[in-house]
């Protein structure tokens, strides 16, 4: 994570907030026609519009959804491609018989994992809590494919943590140097990860060699290739590869693409527009080690030379990028955590970057994973997404004495659904040198989605790293947050961010309306604000090809939610 990030408090503003009809936005360059996509709905009104503005930039889109210049195409992020329907293992476990007491003193975490284990060598299934207090003194961790962790309800199951990471496994230092402590962006005392993937983690840490954290290993080598790619353009479904004699339909693989020594990679994710060739890339090391970057994806068919993917390009690929998909360290799929609450105790939040590290719910290297009506309270960081993707939060709630990132989406993250989520305002003050984030996006983590959400603090936390194609959708905030990133980070924003049906209740601009600030982005729907406190000013010159559509308007726009508008079209 980036991590000399500003400091200071954020401002307020309590004025009124008008509703005017105005249109605006910058000029749009015409998209180019799609290249292997299937077809999508003709009819530019999206379902069950009712009363309320279809903007231009809505009708524009549904002729050209998987190309579209500043709407990227998220309908299928989220878990097994978004899908509603979710599918419950039966019970293979039950904590309490493997030593578990529900009575708020006895040291429960490692029966819960004697159960998380015993199910996992089982072939996954259902692991059940009671309600009640159960006490934990370390770390429980979902390890295993198709391995559940189910309380009983949020408000029914608590586990009561009492140790934080730095106490449980040790220091954790920065990759980038410094004195910062990476447990105040990384781990969690739920930890969904795989085994081999934690043990190695968590050894590297142990012996200060910190680690890589993502899809491929602690030094990033832990991969071969598949086969490679021929050129194709962003939105395509379907890629002629050179050889399919090791992909097969189900298969999950990595979609590996480098950057060039002239930083055209980088260029592209922030959407080739004018600015880019003049901005200084080779001086942003940390956004540099970013890169190759790596998009998980699974295959759903295979024919000749030709491959189907479950969810369209994300990028254009190019020979000069030597595309190609290739295995990867290992994955956690289909398992979760619902029905519970996290707490750790009520101890006054670290100063900025030396958290200890009481975390709430961490899923890394997983794909298809759920976490559902979960609450984490009085952590130093709420729920994190590393190396994370096609994952979702759904139901979940951070609250209690105030956090450092309420929710963290990082190191490559993508196609993560995060709906019906709930920041609460703290109990306490923030004490002095403390920052508060938001829901935080960084480290080229693209195509994620937080969607109808209520945040009573915090703040839209594009965090550096040039996170790009994320969308945030029917958010109601009070925005007193700050975003973090350190200038070695480079850019806040990549290309294709949108901002859609929002409403900043204390009127504060700052990454809320983004058409000054983000390069082919689109900001929709949000009512009036103004900047004041945290005042950035845009990475990359000239025109940013942005759109600003029914600004000054409050839950004007139809559709509503851009996800859900988005399920209905395409395959």
């Amino acid at each position: 994570m980036s991590h000399d990030e500003s400091r200071g408090s954020a401002g307020g503003y309590a004025g009124s907030v008008s509703r005017r009809g105005v249109l605006g936005g910058a000029a749009v360059v015409a998209a180019g026609a799609m290249t292997g996509a299937p077809a999508a709905a003709a009819s530019g009104t999206p379902p069950g519009a009712g009363s309320g503005v279809v903007p231009p930039l809505w009708r524009e889109f549904t002729r050209n959804p998987f190309t579209h210049p500043q709407l990227p195409f998220v309908g299928r992020a989220g878990c097994r491609g978004g899908s509603a329907r979710q599918t419950r293992p039966r019970v293979v476990a039950d904590v309490r018989d493997f030593g578990a007491v529900a009575d708020g003193t006895t040291d429960c975490a490692p029966a819960i994992n004697r159960a998380l284990a015993a199910a996992g060598r089982a072939g996954g299934g259902t692991v059940a809590l009671p309600p009640g207090t159960l006490r934990i003194d370390g770390i429980v961790r979902v390890a295993h494919s198709g391995v559940v962790l189910r309380g009983a309800g949020s408000h029914r199951t608590v586990l009561r943590a009492t140790r934080h990471l730095t106490d449980l496994v040790g220091p954790y230092g920065s990759r980038y140097g410094g004195d910062k402590s990476s447990w105040s962006w990384a781990g969690g005392l739920i930890w969904l990860a795989p085994e081999a993937r934690w043990n190695s983690l968590t050894e590297a840490i142990g012996a200060k060699q910190w680690p890589f954290e993502g899809w491929t290993g602690n030094r990033r080598d832990e991969w071969r290739t598949l086969a490679t790619v021929s050129p194709a353009r962003r939105g395509s479904w379907t890629v002629r590869v050179s050889d399919t004699s090791r992909l097969r339909p189900g298969d999950l693989v990595l979609l590996r693409v480098a950057d060039d020594a002239d930083h055209t990679l980088l260029a592209h994710m922030a959407g080739d527009g004018p600015g880019t060739g003049s901005y200084s890339w080779d001086d942003k090391t940390k956004l540099t080690s970013y890169v190759p970057y790596e998009w998980p994806v699974r295959v759903t068919e295979v024919h000749g030379r030709r491959v189907t993917l479950e969810r369209p390009l994300p990028l254009d690929l190019r020979p000069e990028w030597d595309p190609r998909l290739t295995t990867h360290a290992g994955a956690l799929t289909g398992a979760g955590v619902e029905g519970l609450t996290l707490e750790a105790p009520e101890v006054p939040q670290q100063p900025h970057l030396l958290d200890l590290g009481y975390n709430g719910v961490v899923l890394q290297c997983a794909y298809d994973c759920r976490v559902d009506d979960v609450t984490v309270r009085n952590a130093d960081n709420g729920f994190g997404l590393v190396a994370a993707s096609a994952c979702t939060l759904s139901r979940t709630r951070v609250a209690g004495r105030g956090s450092h990132h309420p929710y963290f989406c990082r190191e490559g993250s993508h196609d993560n659904l995060i709906e019906d989520f709930t920041v609460e305002e703290r109990t306490t003050p923030a004490p002095a040198d403390t920052q508060l984030h938001g829901i935080n996006v960084e480290g080229l983590s693209s195509y994620n989605v937080w969607s109808r959400g209520v945040m009573e603090m915090g703040t839209f936390d594009s965090h550096r790293g040039m996170p790009f194609a994320n969308v945030r959708t029917e958010i109601t905030v009070d925005n007193n947050g700050r975003h973090g990133g350190d200038a070695s980070a480079g850019p806040l924003f990549g290309a294709r961010f949108a901002h859609w049906n929002i409403r900043v209740t204390n009127g504060r601009a700052g990454l809320m309306r983004i058409d000054g600030l983000a390069p082919w982005s689109a900001t929709v729907g949000i009512n009036e604000v103004r900047e004041f406190d945290q005042i950035d000013v845009p990475d990359f010159t000239g025109d940013l090809n942005a759109r600003l559509e029914l600004y000054g308007t409050t839950d004007a726009v139809r559709p509503r939610n851009l996800y859900e508008a988005q399920r209905g079209l395409g395959r």
